[in-house]
């Protein structure tokens, strides 16, 4: 009977965390629509955060109330524990930059209480996701708090590196009319992806030192893939953002667009400058990446040789060998 009520415990409250992240989400996305912002760059980027959100969740509760999560192909609790820490990060995020750009921009009226009833639930959300992440450290059944492996960490991280650099470039000027600076925005996108499919796919292997990886070349083509892209990218991004001759600008002061009062704390310049600092961050992330991957094949490598040398080793003979 405790076993049981354990258990039914265990689901109610994650049916409530479940209906309150869908009622947090949708909620946000709902008013900027009504609003009739969502078309422009950074309402569009918000409205597709809020969506992604709602129906992940929505897919989780779904799940879990018809019982299928038992036949999730990764860890079901790894899978909770890396998608909510996302959505936690983007939430925040999401509300930062939503606040920040609509809030101050409406008059007082019908429009800013929406802009600010839709920050406050992203923030809501937020919330909601962070003790998700810890309910799946303390609920009952549970004997160990689920913890991510270094290269998890790593890959969580490059993902999270990701969402910020969509976050900034949500504004389209930075890139409009720049082939070579497309050609940034669809490393960052293509990357961002392979990395999300990488996980779904391996992530429960990845959080797992005893548990081999499926699918290793997958992940080692992913993370090579991702070096390449991105070392053009920090090279391209900045030089056409920075180089006069490219069309870029060097200073910010000679900003015209960083003049406005409003945008005189983050303007484009200030944009610019931030998607490099994070492109370059993000590249050092992927090389640890390869770095692990590439330590672990020849740790791998090694114990195996050993292991058969020792097997075969002629200096291991029978005992009856030395009985004359």
């Amino acid at each position: 009977m405790c076993a049981s009520s354990g258990v039914g415990s265990t689901r109610i409250v994650g049916f409530l965390l479940r209906l309150g992240q869908l009622l947090s989400t949708c909620v946000p996305f709902s008013l900027l629509a009504s609003m009739g912002i969502w078309r422009e760059g950074i309402g569009n980027w918000c409205m597709l955060v809020w969506c992604l959100c709602f129906t992940m969740t929505l897919i989780t509760f779904i799940l879990e109330f018809c019982g299928l999560q038992s036949r999730f192909p990764c860890s079901w609790d790894g899978f909770l524990h890396a998608y909510s820490i996302y959505f936690i990060f983007l939430c925040i995020l999401t509300a930062v930059i939503f606040g920040t750009t609509y809030i101050q921009v409406f008059p007082p009226g019908t429009a800013r209480n929406h802009a600010i009833t839709a920050t406050t639930f992203s923030c809501v959300a937020a919330v909601l996701y962070v003790i998700d992440v810890a309910w799946i450290c303390v609920r009952p059944g549970d004997m160990v708090c689920y913890v991510p492996t270094l290269l998890g960490v790593i890959r969580r991280l490059e993902n999270y590196v990701a969402c910020v650099i969509f976050a900034i470039i949500s504004n389209t000027y930075l890139y409009q009319q720049q082939p070579a600076l497309e050609w940034c925005v669809f490393v960052y996108a293509i990357c961002f992806i392979l990395g999300s499919v990488n996980y779904f796919v391996n992530g429960a292997d990845i959080d797992n030192d005893k548990k081999p990886v499926r699918f290793p070349r997958f992940l080692v083509g992913q993370t090579v893939l991702s070096v390449f892209l991105y070392a053009s990218t920090v090279v391209l991004w900045p030089l056409y953002q920075f180089d006069e001759k490219l069309g870029g600008q060097p200073q910010r002061s000679r900003d015209v667009r960083c003049s406005d009062k409003l945008t005189s704390l983050v303007c484009i310049w200030d944009q610019r400058l931030a998607v490099t600092v994070l492109t370059a961050i993000n590249l050092l992330v992927y090389v640890a990446d390869t770095v692990h991957l590439a330590r672990e094949a020849f740790v791998r490598t090694e114990a195996q040789s050993r292991g058969s040398s020792f097997f075969f080793s002629p200096a291991v003979s029978s005992p009856s060998s030395d009985v004359p």
